[in-house]
């Protein structure tokens, strides 16, 4: 992807949808702010930050994560000196809620009340889970984001000790449908629907005809299946795409991403990400009341590819195949319909057996090379998965198992795929390093 040509977010947005065509970076995270409208401002973070003038100070939504907290309000503060006065959580994942305590510190250091934190109900349970799996927490979103990110200066974690950081805020007023807001003469509806998660927020601003839908549209394919994360709800989500698109809304500023200005080009990006959701659960659910298992159902459920180019819709965070498995979770729970993983024998012993049928680990690791060779990445993992499995302590075949998934790394799109991909790489390439120097 090329580096950011065009400054205006706006601009950026008009020329994307009205083209179809991404041409340069458009997901930025250069904590720039720009002014989008009276009294409405978004700043571009690992998370955005929206924020809008009111009499009675500002509001905001979102604070970015741990890393960006402080930068952000830094921009914040060349916009406006004007005290917070609410700070709204569109949900509760750690690159929204995380730099909250940059904004306590603000707060604090101008002699000002901390602001009012608002959220939905299940926000304050997502924090809590949180702190029970901290460890948990820690282990994948550094093997998610790793160092694809770390070498850019931004992150979830950073190199704390907690998930959730200390000095978050937590909400202080909840609700659990809907509600409002009025805050120095501007109105708020708040909406929520299940979708990236089951604690989120969605926001109609009415005088400015706004919709601010947090993760809901993230300039990228729906992030509806994360393979490390807890259950995600596309359909619902579609639904609530369609909600937003039944208010007329003249001006979108999600979560992440470029806001969007225009009736027809907003209709165009909810719509069409609201169809390829609709889409997958329909063929998925179609499926398995064919009783088709859920190999059947991953190799048959697509979407047409030109879906996939549009700019706001490109799978290089979240890809469908990961939305179809979390489809079968929430339908049909964990069995896969293959009757020897309903309880299975261990990965070890089904490897040894297999390994000791085939001639040994180090006739798989040569196999799985040639099935690279060939351009089959995806059986070349399975065989070097085997061969570690039956003899784990080989430098030699740990080595072979770094370079394929090296190679299965680098021929993926999804930050995701890229991440887990890396890490496996980068487990085996220290197990053959510390054994090669014994």
């Amino acid at each position: 992807m090329a580096p950011t040509k065009t400054v205006d977010p706006i601009e950026l947005s008009s020329r994307l949808i009205d083209t179809g065509v991404a041409d340069e970076r458009i997901v930025r995270v250069d904590n720039a702010l720009s002014e989008i409208d009276d009294d409405v401002a978004v700043i571009e973070a690992f998370s955005n930050m929206v924020a809008f003038g009111t009499d009675d100070g500002l509001v905001c939504f979102d604070a970015s994560g741990p890393l960006n907290g402080v930068a952000v309000v830094e921009s914040l503060r060349r916009w406006s000196t004007d005290r917070i006065d609410t700070l709204l959580y569109t949900h509760g994942h750690i690159d929204h809620v995380g730099g909250s305590g940059a904004l306590a510190a603000d707060a604090a250091e101008r002699g000002e009340p901390t602001p009012q934190v608002v959220g939905h109900d299940n926000v304050i349970p997502r924090f809590e889970r949180y702190n029970a799996t901290n460890g948990y927490n820690l282990i994948i979103n550094r093997r998610q984001f790793g160092a694809t990110l770390r070498h850019r200066g931004v992150g979830i974690t950073g190199d704390e000790p907690s998930f959730l950081p200390a000095d978050a805020l937590w909400p202080t007023r909840t609700y659990s449908s809907n509600d409002s807001l009025s805050v120095g003469g501007l109105g708020i509806e708040l909406h929520h629907d299940k979708g990236e998660t089951d604690d989120h927020t969605w926001a109609w601003v009415p005088s400015h005809r706004a919709i601010c839908p947090g993760d809901l549209v993230v300039w990228v394919f729906p992030n509806a299946g994360n393979p490390q994360k807890v259950q995600r709800y596309p359909l619902e989500w579609a639904r609530a795409l369609r909600s937003m698109d039944a208010l007329e809304p003249e001006l979108l500023i999600p979560a992440h991403g470029p806001p969007v200005r225009g009736r027809e080009r907003i209709a165009t990006v909810l719509l069409t990400l609201a169809e390829a959701l609709e889409t997958l659960v329909s063929q998925t659910i179609d499926l398995m009341n064919e009783g088709a298992s859920l190999d059947e159902i991953l190799q048959s459920v697509t979407l047409p590819a030109e879906w996939l180019e549009r700019p706001w819709m490109r799978p290089v965070y979240d890809e469908p195949e990961f939305v179809i498995r979390n489809i079968w979770r929430m339908y049909g729970g964990w069995w896969d319909l293959d009757p020897a993983y309903l309880k299975p024998s261990s990965k070890a012993a089904l490897a040894g057996e297999l390994v000791h049928l085939g001639g040994g680990a180090e006739v798989f690791a040569q196999r799985a090379q040639e099935l690279v060779e060939a351009g089959d990445l995806k059986l070349a993992c399975h065989l070097i998965e085997l061969a570690v499995a039956a003899d784990p302590s080989s430098a030699s075949l740990h080595g072979v198992r770094a370079e394929i998934y090296e190679a299965r790394r680098a021929a993926e799109q999804s930050l995701m795929s890229i991440g887990i991909f890396g890490a496996a790489a980068a487990e085996s390439r220290e197990i053959a390093g510390s054994s090669d120097s014994d």
